[in-house]
Order: structure tokens, then C-alpha cells, then sequence
């Protein structure tokens, strides 16, 4: 008999997106029929983002009152509204495998998108926007940076952002800058005797990320200075292109392959010779741990980063575990409202951010854990922005109440994003930011 629900953990099996049947059109309507019927019958995600309300409504408002009377041209109103947070696989779903209905939401919902990208190929405003390497480096060139964020700046600049590449003008856009982290920390050399401790060797390679390369080099700097703070030598990975998960969500599978074969062997190399690999964006280290490794299973340079690439948190905690993390801090914290990203979540490392600033005498943390709603480009763009405000209403409402000094999100989009919700008050901070102020360097 088929069991009702999983007990076990869920496992992911590869993407298999090189197989012909992956792209096969007729065999993904089906299994799109097929997982909608078993997610018509359970209902458990409908809180979670807005493609599980859009299939329920489609159902709901249909002739039949299930999946067979939903035109199966509107199954991509559903997929549109997905932006891969995997929390309905995670947290939610008791039919992932091993349970024998083997539900993936979020990788059909990937394969969906492949498909269509193949077809149809994607808006150029959508192909701009996820080019975050090619954006960031332009934008980041001294006087274009100034001349940029001048314009974002302006009623009038929004305007024509909007117009020009669908980003809403309510909506929270980057600052650049031209003294990019991997400039700032470019002569940082991870000299020194390296004290391994559980998984990590204890010498670091940070990854960039093109986000906070650009527009968030303090956290970065942050990271390296509670690093060598604590008596690990750390460096930069001074040749990196964007981790892929942009072009992942807009199913470009080609494009995502480009970076993994200009950014893996840089990391498998500098992992060889003996570096862990850390980024202070839970996305990019996902996608190092998860999403490349689903996507290239046979790829043993991919493998070799997946064992070595670590969240901020989960590799300070596993050196605290060991007795080698300073606790000698200068600075209380006081109240702190945390938003656990998603993508930090389905890491399966537990909450290691709140265990390390819990370390931190006089701290209270409130645990928020719910999306914000803003994925990489679903939180800017004008057709979704609105429902991208909605799904962070919740979270807002509870930093509201909870009434922090400070509030702090591992995911810098994502903080801004509620943080801008609440009229920047409390801004949002990064939480190795945090750590840094309370150690006092």
C-alpha cells in the first residue's frame, strides 16, 4: 500500500537535464498533470509563495473542480510565480523521495522553465537582469558607479529603469562601487599556519559574489576581518563569474554550465591546495553545494567544491565546536530580529547564524522563518513586485513586534527588501556585520 507521507528525510536525485527526455515537452505536461493532482490533494505549501495559490486557484475556478479541467496552457502561470526557494521540498512536501510519489516541486518547476527557455528564449530585460557579472562590472567602473547610482536615485532615473527593463520603481535596487571587495582585500594572501577543526581545514578562499563584490564590500571586508580574526588565514578567489543561480531561475541551463566551467576549476584548484570556500550569500552557497553537484553528478572538480564550500555561520561554528573560535567580545548586540533566508534554510546546517551571535553575551534573537518574498529578480521586477511585498508582509510584521536594535537577514537582497517594508527602521544589516561590531574590530 502506498504510504501516506514520508517520515525520512528527503533526498534529491540529479537533475538529469542532459537526458532527452528531460526536454521531451509531452512527458512534461504530463508530470506537471501528475504533481498538480498530488499538490490539489495536500495544500500544505499554500503559504509559501505565490505559485501554490495561482494552481489552486486555477483549480478551484475550474469546471471540473480539479487538475483535468485547468487548460493545460495555464500550467505556466504556476511556474512563473516559482522562484526555486526549495522550502516546499524541505519543509513542507511528505511525498519527496524516498516516498515513492517522488515530488519535486522546485526541480520541475526548473525543468519547466529549461524547457521554455529553450523554446522561447527569455525577455532581454530578463536576460540583463540576470547577467549580474557583465551588470556589475560595468557598473561598477569609477564614474559610471557615481553616474549609476545618481540616476537610481532619482524619481526620474526609476522611471525609466521601469520602462526600460521592468523594474519596479517602488522597488529596492543595489548601490555600486567602484572599490569592489575583491579590490579592497585583493593583497590579502591567507598566509600562516592554517589549525583544521572538524570539516574545515582552516584556511579560507572567499567567493566574491557578484553582488556583494560590487555593492556590498563591506560585508565581505566584514568576513575576512572576523576570519583573521580568529586566527585563519583567508584570501579572495580573485577569478570568479557569477555563481549561475540567476540564469538557474530563468532556466538557462547553457549559461549556467558557462560559469560552472569558468568558476570550478579556479575553486577546485585553490580547494586542492588545501582552502575551505565561503561566501556571505546563502544563494551562491547553495548553489555550490546543491544545484551544480544535481547538475554535473559525474563531475568530480564540482564534488570536490561541494565537500569545501561552506555558510559563514556553519564554518565558525564547526571551529567553536573545536575551541578555536574567540570569544572575546567588546560590544553587546542587544535585541536582534533575524530572517532566516530560504536558501539557508534548505542547507540543512540548522541555525547556525543564531548559535554564533547567541555566543555573544546579552543577546536576544527572534527566529523569523519565513521568505521575503524577493528571490534574485522576482522582488525588483513590476509584474511581480507587489506579490513579492505581499509575501514579505508577514515577516515585517513580526520585526515590527519583536522591536530589535537590530535586524539582520544572511541574505542581503532579502534584508534590504523587508527592511525597506518597515521604511529602513531598523535598517538592515548582514549578520557577519554584527559579529564584527561585537568583537569590536
Amino acid at each position: 500500500m502506498t504510504r501516506e507521507g514520508n517520515l525520512q528525510a528527503p533526498t534529491r536525485h540529479p537533475l538529469g537535464w542532459t537526458a532527452a527526455e528531460f526536454w521531451d515537452e509531452a512527458r512534461l505536461e504530463a508530470e506537471l498533470e501528475r504533481v498538480f493532482e498530488i499538490c490539489h490533494g495536500c495544500r500544505r505549501c499554500v503559504s509559501l509563495c505565490n505559485a501554490f495559490p495561482t494552481l489552486f486557484d486555477l483549480i478551484d475556478n475550474s469546471s471540473t473542480l480539479e487538475i483535468d479541467g485547468v487548460d493545460k496552457a495555464d500550467y505556466g502561470k504556476v511556474v512563473e510565480h516559482c522562484y526555486l526557494c526549495d522550502l516546499c521540498y524541505q519543509t513542507k512536501c511528505p511525498y519527496t523521495p524516498p516516498h515513492e510519489w517522488n515530488v519535486d516541486f522546485p526541480h520541475l518547476m526548473l525543468r519547466a522553465k529549461a524547457v521554455h527557455f529553450k523554446k522561447h528564449g527569455a525577455p532581454l530585460p530578463a536576460k540583463i537582469l540576470s547577467s549580474t557579472t557583465k551588470v556589475g562590472r560595468l557598473a561598477s567602473i569609477p564614474v559610471v558607479a557615481e553616474a549609476v547610482n545618481a540616476v537610481n536615485a532619482s524619481g526620474a532615473g526609476r522611471k525609466l529603469l521601469e520602462k526600460a527593463l521592468g523594474v519596479h520603481a517602488d522597488a529596492v535596487v543595489p548601490k555600486y562601487h567602484s572599490a569592489t571587495a575583491r579590490k579592497r582585500l585583493k593583497h590579502a594572501s591567507a598566509a600562516g599556519d592554517a589549525r583544521p577543526a572538524g570539516r574545515t581545514l582552516g584556511r579560507v578562499a572567499i567567493f566574491a559574489t557578484c553582488y556583494c563584490d560590487v555593492s556590498l564590500p563591506q560585508v565581505v571586508d566584514d568576513l575576512h576581518a572576523v576570519l583573521t580574526h580568529n586566527d585563519i588565514p583567508t584570501r579572495m578567489v580573485m577569478q570568479e563569474v557569477c555563481c549561475g543561480m540567476p540564469k538557474l531561475e530563468l532556466g538557462d541551463l547553457d549559461s549556467v554550465r558557462a560559469y560552472k566551467e569558468k568558476n570550478i576549476p579556479v575553486l577546485a584548484a585553490l580547494a586542492r591546495e588545501g582552502h575551505d570556500l565561503l561566501a556571505a550569500i546563502p544563494s551562491c552557497v547553495l548553489m555550490f553545494k546543491q544545484e551544480l553537484p544535481l547538475m554535473f553528478p559525474d563531475d568530480a572538480d564540482v564534488q570536490l567544491v561541494r565537500q569545501r564550500f561552506f555558510d559563514p555561520f556553519e564554518y565558525l561554528m564547526q571551529r567553536q565546536q573545536a575551541g578555536l573560535l574567540k570569544i572575546d567580545f567588546k560590544n553587546t548586540l542587544g535585541k536582534i530580529a533575524w530572517q532566516v533566508p530560504c536558501h539557508q534554510r534548505v542547507q540543512n546546517i540548522g541555525p547556525k547564524t543564531r548559535e554564533v551571535l547567541m555566543l555573544v553575551p546579552g543577546t536576544e534573537i527572534t527566529t523569523i522563518e519565513r521568505c521575503s518574498g524577493h528571490d534574485g529578480t522576482y522582488g525588483v521586477k513590476q509584474a511581480t513586485y507587489p506579490v513579492s511585498r505581499k509575501i514579505a508582509k508577514p515577516v515585517e510584521t513580526r520585526v515590527r513586534q519583536a522591536g530589535p536594535a537590530h535586524f539582520t537577514s544572511d541574505c542581503p537582497m532579502a534584508g534590504a527588501h523587508i527592511a525597506h517594508g518597515l521604511g529602513d527602521t531598523p535598517a538592515a544589516e548582514h549578520p557577519i556585520s554584527l559579529l564584527r561590531h561585537a568583537y569590536g574590530i
